[in-house]
């Protein structure tokens, strides 16, 4: 529909997902409750950042800036999207330095760490080959790009999560390609929602104060989504339809984008 030349623009705002096809999807690899009992972390937000320089840094410097962080307090770090297996850091390097950082600074605090490997490849094989890498290595979480990857990538892995006990931070790379322009593609509530079928524990939903595009009420609006069993229509806040996920686990909305404009 979106290739005919009839149409000048056109949007997909919201989709209703019937129960029973719901179902038939695993969704997230465990969900924000049993994320937080293998963390042992309750009651608060988990708080992490994401390594920068995000390019230039050796693998034995960017674990040692892992470590620095994560000894500072925060429960988790990330590889941004871009960092992946370039010449001057290879991702094998970089799971072995980092995995040492998070077992360093585990001693130290007394507390679970974990750092988001960026497992994502140009190859599904390479994919799961680098998530097989990670969970050897004994770390608890691995990332993707789920839609420069692509859903059918985004779901093998999410399953492979599952029965391996890692949890899998999705990162939305290319989403603004998609959903930002207004009056043309898809709203990211619908990919939100494509995102809790597909599988991942936590996802990117911006911040509305960071530097992100992002209204206030609109965001809060797909934070439920992603977090909420059962979800009442209310379209102040974009929420088009009633939305019942069953027995699909939630998601856990991660506020990124920063908190400065």
């Amino acid at each position: 529909v979106f290739g005919f030349k009839a149409l000048r623009a056109l949007r997909l705002e919201d989709l209703r997902i019937p129960s029973a096809y719901a179902k038939t999807f695993q969704g997230p690899p465990h969900g924000i409750q049993v994320e937080r009992d293998k963390l042992n972390k309750y009651g608060r937000p988990l708080l992490g950042c994401t390594i920068k320089p995000k390019l230039g840094l050796s693998a034995k410097n960017y674990g040692r800036a892992v470590y620095e962080c994560l000894r500072g307090g925060l429960d988790f770090t990330k590889d941004d999207e871009n960092v992946n297996s370039q010449p001057f850091m290879r991702w094998r390097d970089r799971f072995l330095f980092c995995a040492e950082a998070i077992y360093k600074s585990q001693a130290e605090t007394g507390e679970i760490k974990g750092h988001y490997l960026n497992a994502t490849a140009g190859t599904c094989e390479e994919m799961i080959k680098r998530a097989v890498f990670a969970r050897e290595l004994g770390v608890p979480i691995v990332m993707h790009d789920y839609l420069t990857g692509g859903f059918t990538a985004n779901t093998s892995l999410a399953h492979y999560c599952r029965d391996n006990g890692l949890l899998l931070h999705i990162h939305r790379a290319m989403h603004a390609v998609i959903d930002r322009q207004k009056n043309h593609g898809i709203h990211f509530r619908v990919l939100a929602k494509a995102l809790r079928m597909s599988g991942g524990d936590h996802i990117h939903s911006g911040t509305v104060v960071g530097k992100l595009e992002g209204e206030r009420d609109i965001t809060l609006g797909f934070v439920d989504l992603l977090r909420d069993d059962f979800i009442e229509k209310d379209r102040s806040r974009g929420i088009y339809f009633t939305q019942d996920w069953v027995s699909l686990p939630g998601v856990l909305p991660v506020a990124s984008g920063g908190i400065h404009v």
